[in-house]
């Protein structure tokens, strides 16, 4: 991986940790220590794990960038400590990353005995130059993100220590998973949602603050999810990628950051935040939005993160984010899924601008078929009617009854479930009512064909 900078360079160690602590599929600890003193301007990083023992490998495969690490932030050495279940000691190793790569190696030191303990773990130490608030913003950023992702066997905490303050010598940033209700069978898609809510469900996604303002409720947020795959094949291996949307209904809201017509873009590949790849900002951008009734305007790459601008967005409806890995083909059709499966869960939501016309035409529709029904004085025409509207017999049937709640409400949601449909596999939509009529009832006299002349039939008044 190329490091970029020292921010970058603690993410990627914090990152590799939550790793070994998801494979080792056991309860696991993460802990990152800031600490700072008032002899020196430096800032001791470390970030330890009871995760699996790491692979020495991936330090010495990592990429320095002498132009973004100056030699006056850091000198370029990484104090490693790691051991596995089985090892009967703790590997102690430095590693400078300002050696090119030929030249780069491990410097062993003296190990530390276990004394027929068993625990295995890593803890990687760096000393910089630095301030702590300088490192705190982005590393806060991706534990918010991580959070997101509710992986349930890791305990994370961002510890502080400031020996330069006087008065704040410790303070616990960080205790994710705190309240996570999943237990550990639920699958990653649903992980995933439980925790783009929790995210969302902040004002302003900020972890530590939530805004009763904009979601009083968690019913006004609402959840859907895709999940596509590939097989492994000689071309490649096999991949999985998953989308989760969250959509918010807002009422009026006095909160800013409610307004915008803008949508965030979150991207994880391999557990772990990741910017958006040009096949997926391309996958997003080739997706059909105004079959889902919303207009396109542009993507936008933000680094940690994208963001989708809308031309035109119900203002009553505000898009949280989508969740997926790279692959544009895979992320489209997870995106698409996830959208589908919306609609299909919420009735009346992402309607394309098709189907919105169609159904502003439903109430004067239903208003002119309760006209006919009501204005009969034919009553077994009425009964007939009032079984298919599925009204009792003894039970007042009103104009507004009739028009509102029955015939304007099955006009619309034939509507809905036809929008619902891919366009290659639409049939014809779906009778209104359906006829509860015995096949060998006496057919209606006025629907039988006249056979006298052209004094034909009227509807009876």
């Amino acid at each position: 991986m190329d490091i970029s900078s020292v921010q970058k360079l603690c993410i990627h160690l914090i990152s590799s940790a939550y790793q070994r602590c998801r494979l080792s599929e056991d309860l696991c600890r993460l802990s990152v220590l800031l600490e700072s003193t008032l002899a020196t301007p430096i800032v001791r990083v470390s970030i330890s794990d009871t995760g699996t023992g790491s692979c020495l490998e991936e330090f010495q495969d990592l990429k320095y960038s002498r132009e973004g690490l100056g030699t006056e932030k850091w000198d370029g050495l990484l104090s490693i400590k790691t051991t596995s279940i089985s090892d009967n000691k703790i590997y102690h190793y430095h590693l400078n990353l300002r050696e090119s790569g030929s030249s780069r190696r491990l410097t062993r030191l003296p190990s530390i005995p276990k004394n027929d303990t068993k625990f295995s773990g890593t803890e990687v130490c760096l000393s910089i130059s630095d301030t702590i608030d300088a490192l705190l913003t982005e590393i806060k950023r991706f534990f918010q993100k991580m959070l997101i992702l509710m992986i349930p066997c890791v305990a994370a905490e961002l510890v502080i220590k400031r020996g330069d303050v006087p008065g704040l010598p410790c303070e616990n940033i960080f205790l994710p998973n705190e309240c996570n209700p999943l237990n550990f069978s639920s699958s990653n898609v649903e992980r995933l949602k439980s925790g783009l809510e929790e995210y969302v469900l902040k004002h302003g996604n900020i972890l530590n603050n939530k805004c009763d303002s904009c979601f009083c409720s968690r019913e006004q947020l609402k959840i859907s999810s895709g999940v596509a795959c590939s097989m492994e094949s000689q071309r490649g291996p096999g991949l999985i990628v998953e989308a989760v949307i969250a959509i918010s209904e807002l009422a009026e809201s006095p909160c800013f950051g409610s307004r915008s017509n803008k949508t965030e873009v979150l991207h994880f590949k391999d557990f772990s935040p990741c910017s958006a790849s040009v096949a997926s900002l391309n996958a997003l951008t080739s997706i059909d939005w105004r079959s889902y009734g919303l207009t396109f305007g542009s993507i936008v790459d933000q680094v940690d993160h994208a963001l989708i601008e809308w031309e035109s967005l119900p203002p009553d409806l505000r898009i949280g984010k989508y969740k997926h890995q790279p692959d544009r083909h895979l992320i489209k059709k997870a995106v698409k899924l996830a959208l589908d499966d919306f609609k299909g869960k919420y009735t009346g939501f992402l309607l394309s601008a098709h189907a919105v016309k169609i159904c502003s035409y439903a109430p004067d529709l239903a208003s002119s078929i309760a006209g006919i029904i009501l204005s009969s004085n034919d009553l077994e025409f009425r009964s007939r009617c009032a079984s298919l509207l599925k009204l009792s017999q003894s039970q007042e049937i009103g104009r507004q009854t009739v028009e509102d709640y029955c015939i304007k409400g099955k006009i619309i949601s034939v509507i809905e479930t036809n929008d619902r449909k891919p366009e290659k596999s639409k049939e014809a939509a779906p009778l209104l009512f359906e006829d509860y009529r015995p096949q060998d009832l006496e057919p209606i006299p006025y629907l039988e064909e006249y056979e006298g002349g052209d004094d034909g039939f009227s509807f009876q008044d």
